[in-house]
This record gives structure tokens, C-alpha cells and sequence, in this order.
């Protein structure tokens, strides 16, 4: 049995919108409809009078897609700073909006908002309302892209398959938490910046397929599939498993300009990126230690909660 949840989500025209979530992971229905408007009933050709927005409804089962990841593919879709406005469509009813029936959601949706107005120099204009009503739309409205594989889209139905990594699931540790869990070498490397030997740590020759994952959060950074003998004596990858589980600073330590690579969740102090990759893999080499990482098997990943990244290991 899953855990259900609902949701509903407006992100311009509803036919794209609900294309789109139909093929993420998680989801198991949708239907499309008119939300929180001004009157109980309306249809479509009297939307700019009863002000209803074209909404998406969304059940998802909890186990496998959170509310977090959920609204990380919307906003992937969406112009959030866009008044009234999505692709070529422009109204009120294709305004962006959440609208939840679980009230103790809109603190994560709250929080996701907050989160993604980082991100953009104009304000954040979705709507985030409880949800009033939902009146379902005529059928031939219904899975329209199913039915019109030609039919007008205004996003890109390949960020679908995009995988999300949610933060959330990796909660940073205390400093107490720390302590217990990281040996000494792991603690001065992960949160003071140490850099261990050359070819004297774990998996600077190991090439077992399989992730590799932050020491302090078991969060995943990076895929055997893009680890590479790069001979430099430490772990070397073209790339992280998704782009958004790091992050970098710049480093002026010892009198050098280096770009240090740390953990998003974790915080934790990983190593550094380079400029001397192979070309033919996007140049980049991501030098990372040892003990800031832990391998997970690829026979293991199901079972240890990494299934979802089965299809970035090959």
C-alpha cells in the first residue's frame, strides 16, 4: 500500500502541465479542472468571468516522490516570476498557483518558495492558497496530449525524466552527531578543510559500480559511472550525479585560487574542481577524498533507499 497524498498545481495551460506530472515518478493519477475561482461552478469558455485558474490535480504516493521533489519539477516547468503569464498563454486563468488540502503542507510549500526566490532578482508570484474548490474540466480536456500527441505545449516534457535528489531526506547533522559518527580522519577532512594523502585512501583505484554518497548525510554526489583513472591519487569524476547536490566556493589557501567543492546537505568539505577532466567528458575533474564519501553497491542501492538513481549507473 502507498501513502497518498494530493495535490493541485497550476502552471499555464493545464494540457502540458498535466502531461508532464503524468510522467513523473510518484505520480499515480491526475485529471484536470478549474481551481479557486470566484463562484462554484464555471466552464471553460467563462473562465475570465468566474476568474478560475487551469489547475492540475495530483495524486502521488509518498514513498516514492515527497512534496519537496514534487515542487522541484514544478518550478522546473515554471516562469515563477511571470504575472499571469506562461509560454504564449496570458489571463488569470493561466496564472501559477499551489493549492493544498493537507494544511500542515504549506509550511514545505512555504519553505520551497522562500527557497527558490534565491534564485531570481524579480519577486516569486505563484499563488499559494488552500484549495476552495476544484471543478472538473470537460473531458475532451482530459489527458488532451494522450489523445493529441501534436497538440500545443508550452514546457518541456523531457524534464520529466530529470532525477531529483531532495535535500530533506539528508538532514545535516550536529556537531554531537558529527562526533559520533566520523572517525578522526573523516571529521578533519569533512569540517576542517583537510586534504588526506595521495594514492593512501580508500578509492583513488576502486571502480566497483555503484554511488558514492556524503560520509555525514548519505546524501548522493557521484556515480561509478562517471569516476575515471585520473592518476592524480585521489577519487577523480567528470561530474556530480545531479548538479544540484554540490556546491563551490573559492578557496585562497595556500597561496592558491582553487575552487573548493562541498556537499549541499552536509555542508561537508569534499575537495576541489579542476579544470584538466578529459575534454571528451566536459573537462572537469572533481577531486574528491576519500573519507568524505561512502560507497553504496549498485546490488545495495535498492535496499539502502538509492533505487531511484538505478538509471545513472551504468
Amino acid at each position: 500500500m502507498g501513502n497518498f497524498k494530493e495535490i493541485y498545481l497550476a502552471g499555464g495551460c493545464f494540457w502540458g502541465v498535466e502531461k508532464f506530472f503524468k510522467m513523473a515518478p510518484g505520480v499515480i493519477e491526475t485529471s484536470v479542472g478549474y481551481a479557486n475561482g470566484q463562484t462554484l461552478d464555471t466552464n471553460y469558455d467563462i473562465l475570465k468571468m468566474t476568474d478560475h485558474v487551469e489547475a492540475v490535480y495530483i495524486k502521488y504516493d509518498e514513498d516514492i516522490i515527497s512534496l519537496n521533489q514534487l515542487l522541484d519539477y514544478y518550478f522546473s516547468i515554471i516562469d515563477p516570476t511571470s504575472i499571469n503569464r506562461q509560454g504564449l498563454d496570458e489571463g488569470r486563468q493561466y496564472r501559477t498557483g499551489i493549492y493544498y488540502v493537507d494544511k500542515e503542507e504549506s509550511h514545505t510549500i512555504k519553505e520551497k518558495i522562500e527557497n527558490e526566490q534565491n534564485k531570481y532578482s524579480r519577486e516569486i508570484q505563484v499563488e499559494v492558497r488552500p484549495l476552495k474548490h476544484y471543478i472538473l474540466a470537460e473531458e475532451y480536456h482530459q489527458n488532451y496530449l494522450d489523445k493529441n500527441p501534436n497538440g500545443y505545449c508550452h514546457i518541456d516534457l523531457s524534464k520529466a525524466d530529470d532525477i531529483i535528489v531532495d535535500e530533506k531526506k539528508y538532514p545535516k547533522l550536529s556537531e554531537k552527531e558529527l562526533k559520533m559518527k566520523l572517525n578522526s580522519k573523516q571529521y578533519e577532512v569533512t569540517q576542517n578543510g583537510d586534504t588526506e594523502r595521495a594514492f593512501q585512501n580508500d578509492y583513488w583505484d576502486f571502480f566497483d559500480k555503484g554511488i558514492y554518497v556524503d560520509i555525514t548525510t548519505g546524501e548522493p554526489l557521484f556515480s561509478s559511472t562517471d569516476k575515471y583513472a585520473s592518476q592524480c591519487g585521489w577519487p577523480s569524476f567528470v561530474k556530480p550525479i545531479v548538479p544540484e547536490v554540490v556546491t563551490y566556493h573559492n578557496d585562497t589557501s595556500f597561496n592558491m585560487i582553487r575552487t573548493e567543492v562541498r556537499s549541499r546537505s552536509g555542508k561537508a568539505h569534499l575537495g576541489h574542481v579542476f579544470d584538466d577532466g578529459p575534454r571528451d567528458r566536459g573537462g572537469k575533474r572533481y577531486c574528491i577524498n576519500s573519507a568524505a564519501i561512502q560507497f553504496i553497491p549498485y546490488a545495495e542501492m535498492e535496499a539502502k533507499g538509492y533505487g531511484y538513481l538505478l538509471p545513472l549507473v551504468k
